[in-house]
């Protein structure tokens, strides 16, 4: 029993380890050994004409900001004739349809309420572009976003692109921006081995030929990467395709945001084929179960870990020192809400945020995917 609840232990600790740390040491490693040339990654578009893009807009009740987001797409330093915006209203019960075309979209979509993914589906069904970029209704583009995140597909292997989301505003407890921060220096490192593993909403593009219609509980931002992977194409990250977001104020609020996109996850990781090797290349096969997989496992790697750890607490000293730090995680979460210190909020924040995953699963089995979203609340 104690030689099982050993190997347990071990296995599940150097996994966490290994996901969070030394995944990025082992990129890092790969990527210098590969050296990519920064000119296959399509920083300019040379002499060709640049691509017919579509830019979708989801909405759901963004009447506060849909105005300022088609002004904004609208500002690109992008050939007007060569752009089209589009909004889809997804059942908005506000005057965003009303906002949108008054603003000078190219096409407003007014469809009936189905959830996200329906209505960029529907979006895509409408769009007249070689190319379609995709963007949150509260994101900010700087003004030669979409340049940068078209470039890449100068090269036809390439068939999907996210750009760099900023998040402003940092007062209060969250630490998603720091979060973000690391999780773009791993992306960016991605890209120049086999392809990124996730984008997110704020920016990115795809292939209008390589467009996937998804069931109402997937999600772009996980499902793309992989399942285009499979088709041979590559996923980049083009880091100077910049956007801006207003960032959750709170750790709760990001708890709430992240248990509603978790919902849908094990329907992507299950349903899709995210654990089917079948398709990938090798180093995309790497980096999808360092970065995605291993991630998602992380709630029980925690538990078993400190299971196996309290059941190996008679056997010697190193044991009571991991156990003890295993508790002393969970109590400086806990008194990262109280204690403003840096220390302190990190280990809240890192809990918080991993009880998310299984908070989603939770969700899912008791309720099921519904794919309808919220916003979260202080990001307008």
């Amino acid at each position: 029993m104690t030689a099982v609840a050993a190997i347990v232990f071990w296995l599940s600790a150097g996994l966490l380890v290994y996901t969070h740390l030394g995944y990025p040491v082992a990129l890092s490693a790969l990527v210098r050994i590969k050296r990519q040339p920064r000119s296959r990654r399509h920083e300019t578009a040379g002499s060709k004409p640049v691509p017919t893009v579509s830019l979708i807009v989801p909405a759901y009740d963004e009447e506060e900001v849909i105005a300022a987001k088609v002004a904004n797409a609208l500002a690109l330093d992008y050939p007007r004739d060569r752009l089209q915006v589009i909004v889809a209203s997804d059942g908005s019960s506000d005057a965003t349809v009303e906002r949108a075309r008054e603003a000078g979209a190219g096409l407003v979509l007014d469809l009936p309420a189905g959830g996200k993914v329906a209505a960029l589906n529907a979006a895509a069904e409408h769009a007249a572009g070689d190319v379609l970029a995709f963007s949150d209704a509260n994101s900010t583009w700087s003004r030669d976003a979409l340049r940068r995140l078209v470039a890449p597909f100068a090269d036809p292997g390439v068939g999907y692109v996210c750009g760099q989301v900023r998040f402003t505003d940092p007062e209060g407890d969250n630490l998603e921006g720091a979060y973000w921060r690391y999780e773009m220096a791993v992306r960016e490192m991605e890209s120049g081995l086999a392809g990124v593993t996730a984008g997110n909403g704020a920016i990115y593009a795809v292939r209008r030929d390589a467009y996937l219609h998804l069931d109402a509980s997937g999600s772009h931002d996980l499902s793309f990467p992989f399942l285009l992977a499979k088709r041979r194409l590559r996923s980049l990250y083009a880091p100077g395709a910049r956007a801006e977001e207003k960032m959750v104020p709170t750790v709760e609020g990001e708890l709430a945001r992240k248990r509603r996109m978790m919902v849908g996850l094990w329907d992507i990781v299950l349903g899709e084929g995210m654990l089917s090797p079948r398709g990938y290349p090798p180093l995309y096969a790497f980096e999808l179960f360092s970065h995605r997989v291993l991630r998602y496992l992380s709630p029980l790697l925690h538990l078993l870990a400190l299971l196996a750890n309290a059941l190996l607490l008679g056997s010697g000293w190193l044991y009571v020192a991991t156990f003890a730090l295993q508790l002393g995680l969970l109590a400086a979460a806990l008194l990262g809400r109280a204690v403003p210190l840096a220390p302190l909020r990190i280990a809240r924040y890192y809990v918080l945020t991993t009880a998310s995953i299984a908070a989603g699963l939770w969700d899912r089995w008791r309720g099921g995917a519904s794919g309808r979203w919220q916003k979260a609340e202080g990001t307008r």
